[in-house]
């Protein structure tokens, strides 16, 4: 049976360097679309479902933001920020919009076919077999983390949580009240293609806070100076 292709959306005002990247990602044999403004975008992520988005922050009409901040409202796909803006204000805003990566531009064209490799590595179902017959799930009161199929229960609910987020959660969670250092986190989560700083983490952190509430039981706890630890409390 044929494997079908990955699919990936480049999102680029500027077809000279949206046709590099596509050429460089199906030699790699990936499917790719692009398209040169945020409208056309939203629409093919609809009509396209891509397994990947490279995103452009400065399009013309709808921004990457606010493309992003779509997307986030209806889908979990991946999404690489792609931008000529450096600042650490500019990749955290991406980061809190739900982004899983960032990409300055002018970037190494190898870099970014590593890293597309690197967040598809990680989103991708795994086949059923019996290699899956172990199921990676953490349980504590009231949360229920599932690594295998990239679920989280809290208080008997679904939580929506991006790759990243549910990675970095499950990995504290799985060594209970061990401290881990910024960058450790940095290094296991994201793993040594990514290159970033430590607020990254911060970020993510502070988004799953937004989604799930210290219990009586456990908690994430701040270690100041150092990183975070999944806490199991005094009852």
């Amino acid at each position: 049976m044929a494997v079908s292709k990955q699919k990936i959306l480049i999102v680029d005002d500027d077809s000279n360097i949206a046709e590099l990247i596509s050429l460089y990602l199906t030699k790699e044999c990936y499917d790719t679309m692009t398209v040169g403004d945020g409208e056309s975008a939203l629409d093919a992520v609809d009509s396209y479902q891509p397994n990947l988005i490279l995103l452009d922050l400065m399009l013309p009409g709808i921004d990457g933001y606010q493309v992003c901040r779509e997307v986030r409202t209806k889908s979990q796909v991946p999404i690489i920020m792609l931008s000529a803006k450096g600042e650490v204000f500019d990749k955290v805003l991406g980061l809190e919009l739900g982004a899983d990566d960032y990409m300055e531009k002018p970037f190494d064209t190898k870099e970014l076919v590593a890293r597309v490799k690197a967040v598809l590595r990680r989103t991708r179902p795994q086949s059923q077999g019996p290699e899956t017959m172990d199921e990676k799930i953490v349980e504590y009161p009231d949360l229920i983390i599932n690594l295998t199929n990239y679920s989280v229960i809290y208080m008997g609910h679904p939580v929506e949580m991006p790759p990243k987020e549910l990675e970095l959660l499950y990995f504290l969670a799985s060594s209970p009240n061990r401290v881990f250092t910024r960058e450790q986190l940095l290094d296991q989560i994201w793993g040594y293609e990514y290159i970033g700083d430590t607020r990254t983490v911060d970020v993510h952190i502070k988004r799953i806070r937004e989604k799930i509430s210290d219990n009586p039981s456990w908690k994430i706890s701040t270690i100041w100076g150092i990183g975070y630890k999944f806490e199991i409390c005094a009852v």
